[in-house]
């Protein structure tokens, strides 16, 4: 038997609200997780998952089956991270000026799973995400996005299923 993820509870209530949702509930849970329709459907279709982990590899199946026209519906409903109202404004300039340069040259918000790093370093990771990127060929971005993409539909997941299980699955929100 794996050992429970951080944050995860005995048992995963969660997991088991989840899987005995009724479906549009799912798909809602889904969707505010990665807003491709597919995918939430697809997830949604493959329940009842046995845990958190594989609930995890199949987002993960279902996000690297994501079609262009899968990558581009989940992007547009993201928006770009932001920064804690009480960072300096400097700190938020910068910010914005980054955004929008990325979402000039790729015509969409940038997005980047932070879970391996602390609150404190999550503005140094953004604005070198935003650099670097902003130098990929549209196509390479587009492969790079769909990415974090999946991280943060993990991150989510994880979130709703081990840390909000009654209260997220139904009533998800972005």
């Amino acid at each position: 038997m794996r050992s429970p993820l951080p944050g995860q509870r005995s048992g995963t209530p969660g997991l088991e609200h989840f899987n005995t949702a009724p479906e549009s509930a799912a798909v809602a849970t889904l969707l505010a997780c990665c807003a491709s329709r597919r995918w939430a459907q697809r997830m949604a279709a493959h329940r009842p998952y046995p845990d958190l982990a594989s609930l995890l590899a199949a987002a993960d199946e279902a996000g690297y089956d994501l079609r262009p026209s899968d990558v581009t519906e989940a992007l547009a409903d993201e928006c770009s991270a932001g920064l804690h109202p009480g960072a300096p404004q400097a700190a938020h300039t910068a910010l914005a000026a980054g955004h929008a340069a990325y979402e000039s040259r790729f015509g969409h918000a940038f997005v980047i799973c932070l879970d391996a790093y602390g609150p404190d370093e999550y503005l140094d990771h953004l604005l070198a995400g935003i650099r670097t990127r902003l130098t990929h060929e549209p196509d390479e971005e587009r492969a790079v996005a769909a990415e974090e993409l999946r991280g943060l539909a993990r991150s989510r997941l994880t979130h709703v299923v081990a840390n909000h299980p009654e209260s997220d699955v139904a009533g998800a929100s972005r």
